[in-house]
């Protein structure tokens, strides 16, 4: 007897889309950690992101909650994982991310900078680099916390500079200090600590260690199986591609992890073959109808590689920059319909690119831009990778 295949149609992810990503205002959390376990891992390239991405999915949004879950109680770690990106993810889930993908980045990040400073920096060879490093955990572990700056106070060499690509236009003079704090934060001996400014500053203290230093790692095939299912649980169903490009993992490497999951194929609406957890192949309730503001790098608008179920094609152009980053935002019950921006005197605003949803649509953005704007306050945000349309609509 042949069993035909399940199904997911586009409004069936859509719906999930809005309830575990937590947009939904009846799916908000309470807390921050909630909301990083809820989408896996936040983006942290942008230091904003975390914060409007976490906000978005409190039903109290405040900062003030987002950097007590970093700084305060450590219970979000940032890691150099994903795609060689920055995410702030829950420290019981931080050992299977450093397991799946953050060791084998890190590992690459010290072979580069190894060869970098070795070729560009006249006198270095690995028993200074060796030194330096060791000479830069004890004077922070010294100190408590540092920034680079001070750190190179009382370690020199970190003050060297190499010139990167001589005789480009894009000629730079970077300090080594900027590499190898970078590698020791892949590495886990260090992490960034609270900015010195407010929470959009990318200006971070160093301070040792992490805070999943002492939880044990699961070997790395076991961790991929383990973020796999973790995925589909928020993200599913996707497809092999989907989780292939999130990770950054070879495709043998992607397959094997699913290989070990209990995942089912299902069918997707354009006919391709989608890969759902087996309690999550029955249709799941709608929320209530919602609006979202979603930051740039937000994880969600950023969570699958195949995404014109959620985001018209032709909006892209508008949506995203030259290197695939997508900026800010606006959603509609599952659906990207415009995007939005803060001008310099504060003000919210947002352009929609499309009339779905209508009055309805219309009035739950601005009620969402006011939300957004209380919470704000005084704060401006500009976000790191500028988009065609947040341009326009902050001048």
């Amino acid at each position: 007897m042949s069993h035909s295949r399940p199904r997911i149609d586009t409004a069936g992810r859509r719906v999930r889309l809005g309830r575990r990503q937590l947009l939904a205002p009846d799916c908000r959390a309470a807390r921050t950690e909630e909301v990083a376990d809820a989408v896996v891992g936040l983006h942290a390239s942008d230091p904003a992101t975390v914060h409007l991405a976490a906000c978005a999915r409190l039903t109290v949004p405040d900062p003030a909650d987002v950097e007590r879950a970093l700084y305060t109680d450590r219970s979000l770690v940032r890691l150099l994982c994903m795609r060689r990106t920055l995410f702030a993810v829950g420290a019981q889930l931080a050992p299977v991310v450093a397991s799946s993908t953050g060791q084998a980045i890190a590992a690459k990040e010290r072979a580069g900078m190894i060869t970098w400073v070795l070729d560009g920096a006249p006198g270095w060879d690995r028993r200074r680099l060796a030194e330096v490093e060791a000479k830069t955990l004890a004077a922070l572990a010294a100190r408590g916390e540092a920034t680079a700056a001070e750190l190179a106070a009382e370690v020199p060499d970190l003050r060297e500079t190499i010139v990167v690509s001589p005789g480009k236009p894009y000629e730079a003079t970077v300090a080594v200090s900027s590499r190898i704090l970078r590698v020791l934060a892949a590495e886990g001996h260090i992490r960034r600590g609270r900015p010195r400014g407010g929470w959009t500053s990318s200006s971070f203290r160093w301070t040792p260690g992490t805070a999943f230093a002492d939880l044990p790692a699961p070997p790395a095939p076991e961790a991929r199986a383990a973020l796999t299912r973790r995925r589909l649980a928020s993200y599913g169903p996707a497809t092999v591609e989907d989780l292939k490009w999130w990770t950054g993992w070879t495709l043998t490497d992607t397959r094997r992890a699913v290989a070990a999951t209990d995942a089912v194929e299902v069918t997707l609406d354009d006919g391709t073959t989608g890969l759902a957890l087996p309690d999550d192949l029955e249709p799941v309730p709608a929320p209530e109808p919602w609006a979202a503001l979603l930051p740039g790098l937000d994880p969600t608008a950023m969570g699958w590689k195949a995404r014109d179920w959620y985001l018209d094609p032709d909006h892209v152009p508008h949506l995203f920059d030259r290197s695939g980053n997508i900026g800010p935002t606006v959603w509609w019950n599952g659906r990207i319909i415009g995007g939005w921006a803060q001008r310099a005197d504060g003000e919210i605003v947002w352009r929609l690119l499309t009339d779905d949803g209508g009055s309805e649509a219309s009035a739950a953005v601005a009620a969402e831009a006011a939300r957004l704007a209380s919470w704000v306050g005084e704060v401006r945000v500009t976000p790191r990778f500028r988009t065609p349309l947040e341009r326009k609509l902050s001048s």
